[in-house]
This record gives structure tokens, C-alpha cells and sequence, in this order.
């Protein structure tokens, strides 16, 4: 912590240990009790079914579906009761267990974000879950299980304040401060998405994850139905029913044939993009991004809402991204890439679905830039194209090599080593094709301030480093690059990765040197945390 912060701390001074909201209790009743009566349902209408839910085991199983369900409401008790928290002089403190105790302390210079999100019972109880964010993720981000809205505001500024060393208000007596106090200044709205630019939005994000919803179900639930699922498709299979379903469309003309083809297609599509259109409303609904004076401020989430805010000096390094289909009609999304995580990923989406002069804002509040017209474009090495095209079809070639000589081992009859060979032979054609292609869309850029790099046919992607926000650069040569004259120049940074692959070995020796006078006129013990 800086030397301002802890002058400040002498006048913030030290919690006391507090618990979370006692109605976590009836969230952790509501998620583990409903755990429960699903098999105690599912098991009395096993019994009902089979004419035996009356008398003795119907008592018997309603009496342990009571115990069990008591078990886990003590349960839930006392894990809220040895559930206690603190935000003491210099680490956030958590301590929680019944048999097992654990206790974590994270120090506040390695928090780098405090994060709220609210799932859709704590949201309908008006509770949130407060998420330290550390940037390394995983199990090193600290969670606090649930506090109400305006604790949760409140624990967000005080750490940030520890952590930035400014000064709290607070009421007379130095008691907490007021909700209204701490409340995050709605400052200016950059970017907001409404109902109809989700719709849009959700149209271009096809999914099919909806089948796989549906498959997982049956899968799991196919007990509830009164015949078996998969077997019933297995006899269909074993039958007639696919040779009746064949005569049936054979029977039909050409035109009527390729009729049904394209309405299953068209079928198929439409449950695409309803797919999408309900995941982007769950996900992005109220979409908001506002610049406030503790940075930017991001809301969002039907189901499960997320308010995270992040600090303009923590943006590392910017991500454009389109599609093919996308990019036609003019719609980009622009993530940061941050020292803090979001839902595990590095890159906050700040505008996912906007135009490029809806961008412009956002990106020069942020301090970067969009590389202009006039920049000064160059490809990878040829050499390192070839080696590519090469190493991508080699060894499907090698499999192929292998799979005639068996063929000629072989008693002529057998046929199959010989269709393997072409099949592996025509796979390393379509790989060796498709690097040639992709180099040309492969692309880096270098001037006074800024790094750009450009990849990507289907899903073009853009990315944007400030060369004084680098830590550090790396030339890095395997046994192939050493021999044939070029390198990957890797780049250090902070919440996520940025590398350049295939540079000229000179080329990647000279950006290197740029980048590295770039850092070392930057003194980091002097930057904003």
C-alpha cells in the first residue's frame, strides 16, 4: 500500500468482526432444501405409482424427508453462524467452518477489485455476494455470502478506499457511513443496450446449446417419464422406423425433397437464434456502462445481475472483436483486458454488440487508441508461414503414408487402409490451405504509444497494448525458429497475455528495444494502483 493510503488508514481504523444477513439463511435453506425434496418427490411418486404410498412406508418416507430437510436448515444455521468477516487495518478477513475451520486474510495490495453480484433469490431478498478480486482467480478470490445491498456498497468503497488510500466519510462519532453517502456516483453513460439491441444482438449470437440443454435433461430426468426414453429410440433405430421414414421421403420428387431439406434447416436456424436471443437477455439485460469518478461502472444480468467497476489506470490493454457476418452489417463488441476477473476471463465485455462510433467514446475515456488508416501494417514471416503449412499438414500426410504401406502389406482385398490414406491426405490438403489463408489476416503495427495486432477470418479480433502499461518483453525461439531466422515476441502483461508470433528475427529485436525505452521511462512505484 502506497504511503497515502496508510496515513489515511489512522483515520478509517479497524472493524469489528460482523456477520452477513441473517436472511442468507432462508437463501441457503431455499438452495439446499430444494436439493432435497427433489428425490423425496421423485421417490413418492415411485411409490404412488406402484400403488404403495399409503400406510407404513409413506409415513416413514415423509418422516425422513422432515429429518433430512431439518438437517440441512440446522445445517445452513450453523454455517452462517461460524460465518464472520472483518476489514481490518491491513487485510480483509474471513472465517468460516463448523468442523473444519478455515480462516483467509487477503492483504490490500493484492486486491485489486471489490465486484458485486446478485443471483436471482439473493436478488428477490435484495442481497448480493461481494467478490474480492484478486486477478489471479480461481481459489485465490475471496467471496463474502450474502450481505444486503447497501452493506455490499459499503464494503465495495471502504476496501477500495484501503486499498487506494483515500478518505472515508463517515457520520459524527465515526460510525459506518451513510448507504446514500458510499452509493456509486452515476457519473456519464457511455453505452447502454435496450430490448431492441439485445433482439439484434441475440440474433447474431446462434447457439445450439439448446439441444444439449435438452439431451442433458432427459438424460437425467428421463426416470419422471412413464416409458424409457432411450430405449424407445433404440427400437425405432433397430425397426422399421428409419427404413419407413426413407420410403417416405423417397417417395416424394426432387423438389419436394430438397423442400424438407431446406425446412429443416430453416427449423434448425430458428432454434439457433432463439437460443441466443434468450442467453444474450439473460446475460446482458440492462446492460449499462457508465464512467464514474472511481472508473468505469458496468451493470448487468437478467437472472443473475453484476455490478463491477473498473478503474481507468487498471486497463491494460483493449480487445476489438466482429464476425464475418457481423462485420458486414457494422456491429463490433470491445472488451478490457483488466488486473481483475471477470466471471474467470480476462477481458470485461464494456460494449459487446455497438458501432464503431459508439466505441470511440468508450475508447478515449479508457486512454487508448483504434489503430487509424495510416498505420503501417506488416505479416509474420514467409518462413514462418511455410513452417506453419507445413507442420499443419505433415502429419496428416505422415498418417497417410503409413496407412498405404499398410494397404500394400496387406491381401488386396482389404479396402480400408487405402480410403484412410485418402481421407488423412485430403484433411492435410484442407489444414495446409486454411494456415496459407489465415496468414494473410495475421497482422502487427507498432507506433510512438501503442501495440496492435489483428488474427482472424471468421471471428476478426483486434488488440491493443500501451507499450508504458507492458512489464516486460520477451524474444522467444524454439529449435525451428533458431534455424529458419525468426521468433514469437511475447509480452508481459498484467490480467492477461499479448504476443506477437512469427517476427523476422531483426523485426522482433527492434520492437523489443522500442517497448523496453517505452518502460523504462515509466516509474511503476509512481503509477495509481
Amino acid at each position: 500500500m502506497n504511503a497515502k493510503g496508510k496515513a489515511h488508514l489512522q483515520d478509517v481504523g479497524t472493524g469489528e468482526w460482523q456477520r452477513v444477513s441473517t436472511l442468507t439463511l432462508a437463501v441457503n435453506t431455499l438452495r439446499t432444501g430444494g436439493q432435497a425434496l427433489i428425490p423425496i418427490a421423485v421417490a413418492l411418486y415411485s411409490i404412488g405409482s406402484e400403488g404403495r404410498a399409503t400406510g407404513l412406508p409413506a409415513f416413514l418416507m415423509g418422516l425422513g424427508g422432515l429429518v433430512l430437510f431439518s438437517l440441512m436448515v440446522g445445517g445452513a444455521w450453523l454455517s452462517w453462524y461460524r460465518l464472520r468477516y472483518r476489514i481490518g487495518e491491513n487485510d480483509v478477513r474471513v472465517e468460516q467452518g463448523i468442523i473444519s475451520r478455515s480462516a483467509r486474510s487477503v492483504p490490500y495490495d493484492r486486491i485489486q477489485d471489490v465486484s458485486l453480484e446478485q443471483k436471482l433469490i439473493p436478488r428477490v431478498l435484495g442481497l448480493v455476494e461481494v467478490k474480492f478480486e484478486t486477478g489471479a482467480g480461481g481459489k485465490d478470490e475471496l467471496k463474502l455470502s450474502y450481505v444486503s445491498e447497501s452493506e455490499g456498497e459499503r464494503l465495495r468503497n471502504s476496501v477500495r478506499e484501503m486499498v487506494d488510500g483515500e478518505k472515508m466519510a463517515t457520520r459524527p462519532g465515526g460510525e459506518a457511513p451513510f448507504a446514500e453517502d458510499i452509493a456509486e456516483p452515476m457519473g456519464e453513460t457511455l453505452f447502454a443496450m435496450d430490448t431492441r439491441r439485445l433482439l439484434t444482438y441475440g440474433l447474431f449470437n446462434f447457439s445450439l446449446v439448446v439441444f444439449a440443454v435438452l439431451l442433458g435433461a432427459m438424460q437425467q430426468l428421463e426416470f419422471l417419464l412413464p416409458f424409457d426414453f432411450w430405449d424407445a429410440v433404440g427400437d425405432w433405430f433397430r425397426q422399421d422406423g428409419i427404413a419407413e421414414a426413407g420410403a417416405l421421403v423417397s417417395g416424394y420428387g426432387a423438389a419436394a425433397q430438397v423442400a424438407a431439406l431446406v425446412y429443416s434447416l430453416g427449423a434448425l436456424i430458428v432454434v439457433g437464434m432463439a437460443s441466443g436471443v434468450v442467453t444474450t437477455f439473460l446475460r446482458d439485460w440492462e446492460f449499462r456502462l457508465d464512467r464514474t469518478p472511481k472508473g468505469f461502472r458496468r451493470r448487468r444480468g437478467l437472472l443473475t445481475k453484476t455490478d463491477v467497476v473498473m478503474p481507468v489506470h487498471r486497463v491494460q490493454a483493449l480487445v476489438l472483436k466482429t464476425g464475418i457476418i457481423r462485420r458486414l452489417f457494422g456491429w463490433y463488441g470491445l472488451s478490457f483486458i483488466s488486473l481483475a476477473q471477470d466471471a474467470k476471463n480476462a477481458n470485461h465485455d464494456v460494449a459487446p454488440f455497438a458501432k464503431l462510433d459508439e466505441l470511440q467514446p468508450i475508447v478515449d475515456a479508457s486512454g487508448f487508441a483504434l489503430p487509424d488508416a495510416g498505420l503501417d501494417w506488416h505479416r509474420p514471416s514467409a518462413k514462418y508461414r511455410a513452417d506453419k503449412v507445413v507442420l499443419s499438414a505433415g502429419t496428416c500426410f505422415l498418417a497417410a503414408l503409413a496407412l498405404l504401406t499398410a494397404k500394400l502389406l496387406l491381401p488386396s482385398e482389404a479396402q480400408g487402409p487405402g480410403v484412410g490414406a485418402v481421407i488423412m491426405a485430403v484433411v492435410g490438403v484442407i489444414f495446409a490451405v486454411q494456415q496459407a489463408f489465415l496468414w494473410r489476416f495475421q497482422r502487427h503495427a507498432v507506433d510512438t504509444h501503442y501495440i496492435y495486432t489483428r488474427r482472424g477470418w471468421l471471428a476478426p479480433r483486434t488488440e491493443v497494448a500501451s507499450r508504458i502499461k507492458l512489464q516486460s518483453v520477451e524474444v522467444a525461439q524454439g529449435p525451428l525458429a533458431r534455424l529458419r531466422g525468426y521468433c514469437d515476441l511475447k509480452f508481459g502483461l498484467a490480467g492477461g497475455s499479448f504476443a506477437i508470433d512469427g517476427l523476422p528475427l531483426n523485426e522482433g529485436r527492434a520492437i523489443r528495444t522500442r517497448v523496453l525505452d517505452s518502460i523504462a521511462t515509466v516509474d511503476f512505484a509512481k503509477l495509481p494502483r
